[in-house]
């Protein structure tokens, strides 16, 4: 007769379902990575802000304390730390924003 044996389809089925679970380890795997990537991406970002904030309050401290600047330079200097916090916080809600559209998409 030569047909396919009843063995033999029983391998092809043990075959499919073996890559089929490969597939999906595989799957899983990659979203275990992608999950890790946010937790770091946020992890940075939040680094990034409080660093920044930190590093500007000392900025800040030392600029009031240093009695050789002039009210121009000082005044000149408050707008440039003013500019660079808003600059700071527009990235910062700009990347937070990307994260949590990548954790809950659209």
């Amino acid at each position: 007769m030569g047909g396919t044996s009843e063995r033999e389809f029983a391998e092809k089925i043990r075959k499919i379902k073996e890559k089929s679970s490969k597939i999906a380890a595989d799957v899983r795997n990659d979203f275990a990575k992608m999950e890790k990537l946010k937790a770091d991406s946020l992890k940075k970002t939040e680094e990034m802000h409080r660093s920044a904030d930190q590093d500007l309050e000392k900025l800040d401290r030392e600029m009031v304390k240093n009695t050789d600047l002039a009210p121009e330079s000082r005044q000149r200097l408050t707008v440039e730390m003013a500019s660079a916090r808003n600059e700071i916080q527009q990235k910062y809600v700009e990347l937070k924003s990307r994260i949590s559209e990548a954790i809950v998409p659209k």
